[in-house]
């Protein structure tokens, strides 16, 4: 992508941007000269703080203004414009290594990273200052990761704002707080929005979810009050949930806490996208578990109601695991019912979304445990990079849990029955081995699953 693009877009979008706030009927051309000094000035810190925030804040209105190509531009300038100076960069770095063992040592070090600091990061931190400015950065971060895919210029910009924002959204910044029924309209119709697991249908349903026998809490940035970052809703029943239609239904009895012995987090939904790369979610399952154990003592278990998103994926592009599955005794009894071997009509129909075989009597008994079997191989041997291949897995299993239980026609919707075959699995948070199962992971990749799992996932 040539400097022309910059100058393409930003000539079409004279018509449309209002410079330096100035109202819509005295628009005047946005010109790259123009551009190009106000982020410097805004770098530079030209004529002091107020004036820097000031005219971060005119770019970042114009940034909203633009359409994707003017945004691309936008953050191409920034890119590629305002990144270290190489020449200073290779003369700060020749004065350390001839300070290297000298008193002069450190000043020299610390001019060496002062010079590698970017105007970039100068740049960004000014939007980060304005009214608004964090949820300008996180969704300017989203627009940037879209971008990336075509343009690989773009990577040490978003490098450098991943960073950024790594260190604004630490956890210890960070508030966690339970959504109620109760809280305000606005935020319940985010988590209708960014519910990302199951669908919130109604808001009957939203309050089925936000009743006595449930819980839901999320993480929030004290510059961003009603946008949760990761929302993790939680069922309090009395053993391992098996099957997520019973426990959204709207039409159950609410069950009493005082029986409960197990939280199930059913659900757990990163809402920003321009976050991605930034990791609290295993933070807030420990917090949330804390806060259970506190408020309700007679929880004993803590695990989840997860899907297996890509289950069907990846026999799609491993068909032979599938007929691995398979015992000879899992033949004799699909025989009679239309699958007769791997080759077969009936077999290949399997990995049809619509999922002919539902709806045939006597089928889905008779793929319960060759399909069960597929599931638990594909948990405990499926990798991609050194990782469980399934990013549900990798979430869970690296925050300790172990693969608990396999629930077969656990979700019957059409998304769960196209993913998985409707399967879906419970992962265990046993507090006596969270640590330990995190360090086997981390240090040899080792998946924590229970005995029964280990027995199915044999080869």
């Amino acid at each position: 992508m040539a400097p022309n693009i910059v100058t393409r877009s930003l000539e079409r979008m004279r018509d449309i941007i209002s410079w330096g706030g100035k109202s819509q009927a005295h628009l005047e051309a946005l010109d790259l000269d123009r551009l190009r000094a106000q982020m410097r000035d805004c770098a530079e810190g030209t004529g002091g703080e107020v004036s820097t925030r000031q005219r971060a804040a005119r770019l970042a209105h114009t940034y909203l203004e633009l359409d994707d190509d003017g945004r691309h531009a936008f953050l191409r300038m920034i890119a590629l414009e305002f990144g270290p100076d190489p020449a200073r960069v290779a003369e700060a770095h020749a004065v350390y290594q001839r300070k290297i063992g000298t008193a002069e040592q450190w000043d020299a070090e610390a001019k060496l990273r002062g010079a590698m600091r970017s105007q970039r990061i100068r740049i960004l931190t000014q939007f980060n200052a304005i009214p608004a400015g964090v949820k300008f950065l996180v969704d300017l971060r989203a627009d940037l990761l879209r971008f990336l895919k075509d343009d690989p210029e773009l990577k040490a910009l978003d490098r450098e704002l991943e960073a950024r924002l790594n260190a604004w959204f630490d956890v210890g910044f960070l508030e966690l707080r339970r959504i109620t029924w109760e809280s305000p309209a606005a935020l319940l119709e985010k988590l209708v929005q960014y519910e990302a697991v199951h669908e919130i249908r109604s808001w009957t349903d939203l309050k089925n979810r936000l009743d006595t026998d449930r819980r839901c809490y999320a993480f929030f940035h004290p510059r961003m009050p009603l946008e949760p970052l990761i929302f993790v809703e939680v069922a309090l029943v009395d053993d391992l949930a098996d099957n997520v239609q019973k426990l959204l239904d709207e039409m159950a009895p609410v069950a009493d806490n005082a029986r409960a012995n197990t939280a199930i987090f059913y659900s757990i939904s990163n809402t920003q996208v321009g976050l991605r790369g930034v990791s609290f979610g295993n933070f807030l399952l420990k917090r949330v578990v804390d806060d259970l154990k506190r408020d309700l003592p007679g929880l004993k278990q803590f695990a989840t109601l997860s899907p297996i998103p890509r289950l069907k994926d990846w026999v799609r592009a491993h068909p032979e695991a599938l007929a691995d599955a398979f015992t000879d005794a899992d033949w004799k009894k699909l025989a009679p019912l239309g699958i007769e071997g791997p080759a077969s009509a009936g077999f290949q129909s399997l990995l049809d979304d619509s999922c002919p075989w539902l709806e045939q009597p006597g089928l889905p008994a008779a793929l319960s445990a060759p399909l069960t079997r597929l599931a638990a191989r594909y948990l405990c041997h499926a990798k991609s990079r050194g990782a469980p291949f399934d990013p549900v897995a990798r979430f869970h299993l690296g925050n300790g849990a172990r693969v608990e239980r396999l629930n077969w026609m656990a979700d019957s919707a059409e998304r769960g029955m196209s993913q998985s075959f409707g399967l879906m699995v419970n992962y265990l948070y046993d507090p006596d081995r969270i640590e330990s199962n995190v360090e086997a992971y981390v240090a040899d990749g080792a998946i924590a699953a229970s005995g029964s799992i280990k027995r199915l996932a044999k080869l």
